[in-house]
């Protein structure tokens, strides 16, 4: 287990949630587990963020005003294509028309809400272990 935390100590997530509140139970959950969290409330601060920085891992919700999560990944993988492997989507609405062609079409990882914190550690370990040096 610790050495589980030393490696996590070096991945950095990308939190966009436009629910505040969750953002910062999650930003601090995993913050307890070492990652780096920068988080924004919508995607159009997090699609600046990631073309000025480095993430690991981009935990996204799907549900936002003024850019929603697939609008988001879209331009985020227009802008950085190596991102786009990197994501991770939650929502509360599961077989949702809006986002169920999109996240079956790009084959992306979701998790619904409410999320058990030991879901959205295991979906992140995985998806490092699968994207590390990428």
């Amino acid at each position: 287990m610790t050495e589980q935390l030393k490696t996590a100590r070096q991945w950095h997530v990308l939190l966009v949630d436009d629910n505040a509140e969750l953002a910062q139970t999650y930003r601090e959950l995993l913050e307890a587990f070492d990652y780096r969290v920068t988080t924004a409330g919508d995607g159009q601060p997090a699609l600046k963020f990631i073309v000025e920085n480095e993430v690991d891992a981009i935990v996204c919700d799907l549900s936002m005003p003024h850019m929603e999560g697939d609008e988001f990944y879209e331009a985020a993988r227009r802008a950085r294509p190596e991102v786009a492997r990197r994501f991770i989507f939650l929502t509360g609405h599961m077989n949702n028309p809006r986002f169920d062609p999109f996240l079956k079409r790009e084959n992306l990882r979701v998790l619904y809400k409410p999320v058990p914190m030991a879901n959205l550690l295991e979906a992140l370990k995985t998806l490092l272990a699968e994207t590390a040096g990428k």
